[in-house]
This record gives structure tokens, sequence and C-alpha cells, in this order.
């Protein structure tokens, strides 16, 4: 009986290299360090040569690897046991920032903490994943129905506390990926289909809680052109950019609508607009195949989990981060609505940069702490 019995043994070893050893993913940091160039070189064109905006990019981008590499260092078994207290944080930091929030631009989003300022908000991209992941990585999947009501609270309060902010472009993405979760873990698809039409149907309501920018986005979204100089403008600029960009691009540094500063928020929300222009459809189409490197490595990593919060979290941050790009990049191309969210990894930032490399550690820490059975 002894010979039959199976033990876990660690898949990590001189074997797989350095970078396993380290619990870090080879083919993975390679794509995420060539998006880290793309944006050094994207914003010293889209600044107009300002070399300390780049050296500012450079400090949090190294930040951000190194919030990688600690937190691909923790088991996801520790990382479930740490889950509740994690999402237990981010809800009193998003309460906090509705009584004590810094405001600025016109929203009350950041906390000031000593130095260190910072969006709470950009934290539930991790929690609600973490907390539905861990929820459900007990229960018998598909999950119930009364399972999915206790998700949707989970969900829905997060949420309506960033959307308060306001921050719609954040809260909605927020509850994409707690969506995410469910999906993967199964949720029958005649459900998704009611839970689709009900939404659908209950959608006028949502016109009445938006607030006026926010109808105006939408608005744009469908005709520009009526106001060209006011709430059109980011979108007619940011056309133009693009289209004027054609095939191979007007080569770096030599973008007009950037370079003659008509293009608005050109090193944050719009920089995609920038580098279409210089580097053409050729060039976009290379950047979205690194996006695209990116998101088939994760989904290979999320794939070979050998638990169910390990499948869900991993595969669920893949997913968000895929739809992140695709929203920033639907937006600057006029398909949807101004929400003002960064392209991931490419546009000037700190939070949002630091949080979706902390998202690909705990992907590795998925990967590189697994465990194999053997005889």
């Amino acid at each position: 009986m002894l010979g039959h019995q199976r033990h876990y043994q660690p898949t990590y070893g001189s074997s797989k290299g350095l970078f396993y050893d380290l619990h870090l993913d080879g083919p993975l940091i390679f794509g995420l360090v060539l998006l880290s160039i793309i944006s050094l070189v994207v914003l010293y064109s889209a600044s107009g040569q300002d070399i300390n905006i780049v050296y500012k990019q450079m400090i949090r981008l190294l930040l951000a690897f190194a919030v990688m590499g600690i937190v691909a260092q923790i088991s996801h078994q520790t990382l479930e046991r740490w889950t509740p207290w994690f999402f237990g944080l981010c809800i009193i930091m998003l309460v906090g920032v509705l009584v004590w929030g810094h405001i600025g631009k016109g929203a009350q989003r950041w906390l000031d903490i000593g130095p260190l300022r910072f969006q709470p908000s950009e934290l539930m991209k991790l929690g609600v994943p973490m907390i539905l992941a861990w929820f459900l990585a007990e229960q018998s999947l598909p999950p119930r129905l009364s399972r999915l009501l206790v998700c949707g609270v989970l969900i829905v309060v997060p949420a309506v506390l960033i959307a308060k902010q306001p921050d719609l472009g954040t809260a909605l993405l927020t509850a994409v990926s707690g969506v995410l979760v469910l999906l993967l873990a199964g949720m029958r698809w005649k459900l998704v289909a009611i839970i689709s039409l009900l939404g659908a149907a209950m959608s006028p309501l949502l016109w009445y809680v938006m607030r006026d920018f926010q109808r105006q986005r939408v608005l744009t979204l469908f005709n520009p052109e009526s106001d060209p100089l006011g709430a059109g403008y980011h979108i007619i600029q940011s056309k133009i950019a693009i289209g004027s960009g054609g095939l191979y691009g007007k080569g770096w540094l030599n973008g007009s609508q950037s370079q003659l500063e008509f293009l608005p928020e050109r090193t944050t929300d719009f920089i995609f607009a920038v580098y279409a222009e210089e580097f053409g459809l050729i060039g976009s189409l290379g950047l979205l195949a690194i996006y695209l490197f990116i998101v088939a490595r994760g989904l290979y990593l999320a794939s070979q989990a050998q638990t169910t919060f390990g499948r869900l979290l991993g595969g669920s941050l893949v997913l968000i981060f895929f739809i992140h790009t695709l929203i920033n990049i639907g937006m600057v191309v006029g398909l949807l609505p101004v929400v003002g969210l960064p392209l991931p990894l490419i546009s000037f930032g700190g939070t949002s940069m630091v949080i979706i490399m902390a998202s690909f550690g705990m992907l590795m820490s998925i990967f590189t702490h697994r465990k194999m059975l053997s005889p």
C-alpha cells in the first residue's frame, strides 16, 4: 500500500531556471518589459520631449515591477487566507474616500496617507475578484442561486461606493471583474441571458442617476461634431490623430496633433492616439500583438492552477486586463464613451500601474507555487 501513496512536491527547482525559482515567469515578464519600453518612448514624445516625465514613469515602473516580484513570492494559499481582510480594508478605504478623500478635477477619489496619495478604487480591481474566488473556492460549481445573490452583493457594494466618487469607468470595470469570476465559475448561460435581459430593461434607469457630464459623454459618442469645441473635442482630435497616422505613421516625435498640443490628455487616457499617429496601423497592430501575447500567456498560467481559487482569480485578473485595454482603445477610436481609463502600462500613472503589476505577481505566484502529484 505504501508504494501506491502519493505526496505533493513543489514543482520549482533548478530544472525550471532562475525565473521559476524566483516565482516569476520569463515569457510574461518579457511582454511586460516590452510594454514598459514602449511607454517610455511614447511618453517622451507625447509630453513634448519632457525628460522629467520619462524619469517619473521609469521610477513608477521600477516600483511596479518590485511590487510584482514581492507579490509573486506570496503563495496563493496565503493570498487566499488574507483575502477577506484585504477586501474589508478596501471597503473601509472607499468609505474613507467619500468622507475625507482628496478632491481633484471635480472628483473625490484619492486618499492622502502621509506623503503617499493613491486611489483605493484601484485596489478593488484586485479585491472583488479575490473575494469572489475565495467565496466560491470551497463551493460546488456552478454556483447555486443563493450563492450568486451573495456574490451580487459583494460586487454591487464596492461598485456603488466607487461610482459615488464619481468614477463610473472604474466602477463598471470593478463590476465586470466580479462578473468574470462568476462566468469562469460556470454560471449557467441561461441565467446569464436572464440577467442580461433584466439589465437591458433597467438600463434607462441608469440614465437618471448619471451626472450631467456622464450623460454628455454618452451623447457625444454618437455625435461628437455637435459640440466640436467642447464635449466632442477629445474624440474629434483623437480620430484626426489616428487617421493621419496612416499605414506606417508619421514617425517618432513627428505627430502633429500631439506635438502641436491639439490632443488633450495625450500622456494619460489618449496616449494610444499619440502612438497611432506616430507609428501608424502597422505599429498599432504590433502593440496589440504584445497585449494579446501577454493575455494568452496569462490565460495559460491561470489554466495550470491546481486550486479553484487559483483558476478563478488568475483567469479573471487576466481577462480584466484585456477588457481594460479594449475599453481604452475603444474610447480613443470613438467606439465607446470617454470613461477616463488609462491604457494599461503605457499611460503615465501610478496607482493603476502598480495594481496591474501586482495582479501579474499574483498570477505568477499561482503558477509557480503549484505542487505536482507524484507516486
